[in-house]
Parts: C-alpha cells; sequence; structure tokens
C-alpha cells in the first residue's frame, strides 16, 4: 500500500514538474515582451521584465500616425483579412469535411492522400509560382489575393480535423433524418453542422489566427506600406539597423495578441464542449 501511494506521488510530481517547466517556458518570453513595452527607450539592453520607470510612449507612438509607422492601418488590414479568411475557410473546409465523410465517390481516397500530402509541403517552396500568379492577374499588393491564398492553405488540414471530427457523428441520425424525408441539404444544415460547433470553432481559431502570424506569404504579395500586415510592418521596425526600436516592436506584438484573445474568450465554450464530448464518447 505504501508503494503504491509513492509510487502516485512520483507520478504527480513530476506531471506537475513537467507542467510546471512549460508554463515557464511559454510565460517567461511573454513577460518579457510585455515588460520591453512598458520600458523607456528603444533598445532591449537597458530593458527589465519589471520597468523601473514604465512608460505608455510605446503605445501612444503606435497611434502617432507617423507615415513610417502606420500601424493602425496595418492593424486594420490584417484584421480585414484575417476575418475574410476565417469566414471563407469555414465555408470551405464545412463541405469539403462532410463531403468527405458522408460521401462515398471516385476518387475520394486520391483526393485525401492529396490533401496529406500538400500539408507536408513547405509553404515557402511556392513562394515564386504565387508571385509570378500575382504578377501575371495583375494582383501585386491586393488583399483579397492573399485571402483567397490563405484560405487554399487552410483548405487540406482544417478537412482532415473536421472529418475526423464528423466520422464520430452516428451515420444513424443521417438515415433517420432520410427517413422523415430530409435531403442531404437539411441535413447538412440542422444535425450535422450544429453537432460540429466544437471542430468548427477550432476551424475558426485557425483560419484567424494563420493570417496574423504569416510573414513570408504576405511580404511577396503585398509590398506598399499601405497595404502591409501587421508582421511586416512590425519587422520593419527591427530591421533597420539605424532605428531599430524593439521596445515599440514588442508593444505591437501585445495589442496583436488582444484580438486572438477576445476571438477565444467568444468559442471558448464551444472548446469546452468539444473536449467533454470527446471524453464521453464510447
Amino acid at each position: 500500500m505504501v508503494s503504491v501511494k509513492r509510487s502516485k506521488f512520483f507520478r504527480l510530481f513530476f506531471s506537475y514538474l513537467i507542467l510546471g517547466f512549460m508554463m515557464v517556458i511559454i510565460i517567461y518570453p511573454l513577460l518579457w515582451t510585455v515588460g520591453a513595452s512598458f520600458n523607456p527607450g528603444n533598445s532591449l539592453v537597458s530593458t527589465s521584465m519589471i520597468p523601473k520607470n514604465p512608460t505608455l510612449d510605446h503605445y501612444r507612438e503606435l497611434f502617432a500616425g507617423k507615415q513610417s509607422l502606420q500601424y493602425v492601418q496595418w492593424f486594420k488590414n490584417s484584421i480585414k483579412i484575417s476575418i475574410f479568411t476565417m469566414v471563407g475557410t469555414l465555408i470551405s473546409v464545412a463541405f469539403t469535411g462532410y463531403a468527405f465523410s458522408r460521401f462515398r465517390f471516385k476518387g475520394r481516397k486520391n483526393g485525401l492522400t492529396l490533401f496529406l500530402l500538400l500539408q507536408m509541403i513547405p509553404q515557402f517552396s511556392a513562394l515564386v509560382a504565387l508571385f509570378v500568379l500575382a504578377q501575371l492577374l495583375g494582383m501585386m499588393n491586393s488583399h483579397w489575393l492573399l485571402i483567397f491564398l490563405y484560405i487554399g492553405g487552410q483548405i487540406p488540414m482544417n478537412t482532415y480535423l473536421l472529418k475526423g471530427y464528423m466520422d464520430t457523428i452516428p451515420m444513424d441520425l443521417d438515415e433517420s433524418a432520410k427517413i422523415d424525408g430530409a435531403s442531404n441539404t437539411r441535413i447538412f444544415f440542422q444535425i450535422i453542422l450544429p453537432l460540429s460547433k466544437p471542430m468548427l470553432a477550432v476551424v475558426a481559431m485557425n483560419g484567424f489566427t494563420g493570417p496574423l502570424g504569416d510573414f513570408v506569404l504576405s511580404s511577396t504579395i503585398l509590398r506598399t506600406p499601405e497595404s502591409y500586415t501587421l508582421p511586416i510592418g512590425l519587422y520593419n521596425l527591427v530591421n533597420d539597423v539605424m532605428g531599430a526600436s524593439y521596445t515599440t516592436f514588442a508593444a505591437g506584438a501585445i495589442l496583436i495578441s488582444i484580438p486572438i484573445a477576445l476571438l477565444f474568450v467568444l468559442l471558448q465554450k464551444n472548446f469546452v464542449n468539444g473536449l467533454t464530448a470527446g471524453g464521453t464518447k464510447g
């Protein structure tokens, strides 16, 4: 009995130790970023995690409207691209996930295999082709081209996620609805989609956060300061050798997290329901 309690104690101890270590790895850089955003000056050398003389100057600078720092415009561009990408991803992935989950058609297996292979190809490997495509279409600096590219890039992975979740919804529901005269369209909108809300929330989160964290593709398509997204604009703050401002960069990076946090709070209920449902299935 004593050995069992001791074994349980050590398992819990090491579990909490690993969790604590992971929390430190995640929270420590975040605390440094927050602290740097309130430190005076532009260099990280003189900054500290807890500022001795905290200031809001860097946040004011972001919204001062300087020609070289169009933070508000970059923020609007990023939010617009993220929202349209999220909506487009939800619509397209809902249809593809439902089709692969509920229908058996010629090329289904090959389609799933293709989606799996597309996930393995790095995004930057297609940059030259996408750059040439943008020039041929005359859509350089086009947010809409970037949105369509993001949506296309989100489809393979999220289709796999949604298909796997829809596979757990019993086919008996579809068959019962068809006996009552429901069409596939009605089953999709009134049965499958409401039951898939937890995974749709995950897809929405992926679609929204993807553009906010992308630099490589957006910097290839967007070339003028007015069309920049936040990753490009903030990168230019620290890329200038003579005028690099790391503390202003930190302030801008902190503000990026606000819309992501708000969306997470709005979708949190669906995340919890999805985890609960997944734990009680079977």
